[in-house]
């Protein structure tokens, strides 16, 4: 059983164990920045996504990649819960007029 959950968590731990590189960095940002312009043709973004892609970039420029990632993914995340909020709420607004 502890050999078992020594393997788990070695599997678990493995993909930390790899420095992120700038094209990891790059393709991260890029996909934060798409999901965020999809987001602004539906009027609809966030600042917090814009704080967040702004400490991606800035990370990215000093050379830590793995906060930068982190940063994209955080505001892709956040890009593509508004997206959501948009659809959704374009959906459901019909259903609370008053009629």
């Amino acid at each position: 059983m502890k050999i078992k959950l020594a393997l788990i968590a070695a599997v678990l731990t493995a993909g930390s164990a790899f420095a992120a590189s700038e094209a990891d960095y790059k393709a991260a940002y890029a996909a934060a920045e798409a999901a965020n312009a999809e987001a602004g043709k539906l009027r609809n973004q966030w600042i917090p996504t814009a704080t967040a892609l702004a400490a991606a970039k800035k990370a990215g420029d000093a050379g830590d990649f793995d906060k930068a990632i982190a940063e994209a993914k955080e505001a892709e995340a956040l890009a593509k819960a508004s997206i959501y909020q948009s659809i959704s709420e374009k959906k459901l607004w019909k259903d609370l007029e008053i009629r």
